[in-house]
């Protein structure tokens, strides 16, 4: 049973009625009720953070009836700044709509420092296809769908957390504080809120990770413009989505033109040279050319990216998914699906540890469980993804390789069944062998013709972590 102030009041009021004095104002059913009250009360978990982890997270604790859900979420119509990018099993496996998907991508162009373009969807089937969302969209749907199952949805800012100092050991509950707005309005409300299990799904900048003292990591710098473009030029985007790859664009990343519902998305990104970020941006706008010429910047974003996990994931009854857990790939930059899967997994393995509600998990119980399986499932993805940014990302004459081995049918087919389906497949060995030739030549070839790269320092700000 869990002990707090009102459960206690409720059972003294039980003692005190088989007073002498008071045994004839007190009947059976008075008695029976007053134990109900003390039998029925509820551990509560707070999810901090509406996008796609912490709505997967909240939807699942909302179907389990002997917990008490809340969802904070600053800001519900957010639009978060996202290439927006999705695998089509996602779709599937969180059962969304197709009315989430604005586009349906078959079709790669991925272009080198020297302007040579390959077309890397050959290999897709005509039902495949990557999904292109707004996050304002999709967040909505899946944050709409936790309330539906019994969340609590508190619009509000979670300005800090009150953590007993033995969380790891006690069942002490934990304390919220936050800024509520009502009705639209700008000003809050300052609140606070007793909670018994807090799940961080509040992005790269998390208070969650900072209260729970979750450690530091290095972190990218991703700009994007939403340019409205003529229609004319938007049927080139119909089904087309656009990877440039050079010291231009990114020193270590790609920039890139993402087709939305009515217009494209034109970013980039970078981890070694941050405050040169407007003038990658300026150049990803040179290279994508007459292609976004005449368009409209209807809107500007920027926002950090993971470039690792958290050193501390799990602490006492505290635990982290998506951005905040630093669920971010390397190579792909991409998050919004695991951000999702992360979510679900989590709250699935702490639900369970509960027991219908009966019972607090302790830390080493969610990390042999969430952390052990989500580890399994997708370590060896990030650790790959590294190791192909670090040799592909890194100077142009690697990213001219690059772009040429993309040629490949087996490359092509390769990475869009591990990409759009999230699952190890089943290489074969003699083309394995053949690549690796490949890659070899493709890499002397590109060394040999790439330009150099620009020269760069920032000493200051490459140490900067989050």
């Amino acid at each position: 049973m869990k002990f707090t102030l009102a459960t206690i009041a409720t059972l003294a009021t039980s003692v005190a009625a088989f007073s002498p004095s008071s045994f004839v104002q007190t009947t059976p059913v008075a008695h029976r009720a007053a134990a109900d009250s003390a039998l029925c009360m509820k551990y509560k978990v707070a999810v901090v953070g509406g996008g796609p982890s912490g709505a997967c997270a909240a939807e699942i604790f909302a179907q389990e009836k002997g917990i008490d859900t809340v969802l904070f979420e600053r800001k519900m119509d957010n639009a978060k700044p996202c290439g927006g990018a999705i695998p089509l099993c996602m779709v599937g496996e969180f059962n969304m709509p197709e009315s989430v998907v604005d586009r349906k991508v078959r079709k790669m162009n991925l272009i080198s420092p020297t302007g040579v373009e390959v077309n890397i969807g050959d290999t897709l089937q005509p039902d495949e296809y990557i999904g292109m969302c707004r996050r304002e969209i999709m967040d909505k749907f899946l944050r709409d769908r936790a309330i539906e199952y019994g969340a609590e949805a508190v619009n509000g800012l979670v300005t800090s957390i009150d953590v007993p100092v033995d969380h790891k050991t006690t069942d002490k509950p934990y304390t919220i504080n936050y800024q509520e707005y009502v009705d639209g309005s700008s000003a809050g409300v300052a609140k606070s809120m007793e909670v018994d299990y807090i799940v961080g799904a509040d992005g790269a900048n998390s208070r969650v990770a900072k209260a729970m003292d979750a450690g530091q990591y290095n972190f990218a710098i991703a700009f994007q413009e939403r340019i409205k473009i003529p229609d004319e030029k938007m049927t080139f985007y119909e089904e087309m989505a656009e990877m440039y790859v050079g010291d231009d664009v990114s020193p270590d990343f790609y920039g890139w033109v993402f087709p939305k519902y009515d217009h494209v998305g034109v970013g980039t990104g970078t981890v070694v040279n941050r405050p040169a970020i407007k003038q990658y941006q300026k150049a990803i706008r040179d290279r994508a050319g007459d292609k976004i010429a005449g368009g409209k910047i209807i809107k500007v974003e920027a926002h950090p990216i993971p470039e690792h996990y958290r050193p501390r994931r799990v602490q006492g009854r505290i635990a982290l998914v998506g951005d905040a857990a630093g669920y971010v790939t390397k190579c792909s930059g991409e998050g919004i699906y695991f951000a999702a899967k992360s979510g679900r997994m989590a709250a699935e393995e702490i639900v369970a540890l509960m027991k219908g509600g009966s019972r607090l998990p302790t830390q080493a119980e969610v990390e042999k469980t969430y952390l052990k399986k989500y580890d399994g499932l997708y370590g060896p993805t990030y650790t790959v993804l590294d190791i192909l940014q670090k040799v592909f990302y890194t100077n142009n004459g690697a990213r001219e390789a690059f772009v040429e081995l993309c040629n490949s049918k087996y490359v092509q087919q390769v990475t869009f069944d591990s990409y759009l389906y999230k699952r190890v497949q089943g290489n074969n060995p003699l083309d394995d062998v053949k690549l690796l030739g490949e890659t070899i030549g493709c890499l002397v070839k590109g060394y040999s013709t790439a330009k150099p790269d620009a020269e760069f320092s920032n000493p200051v700000e490459s140490l900067k972590r989050i």
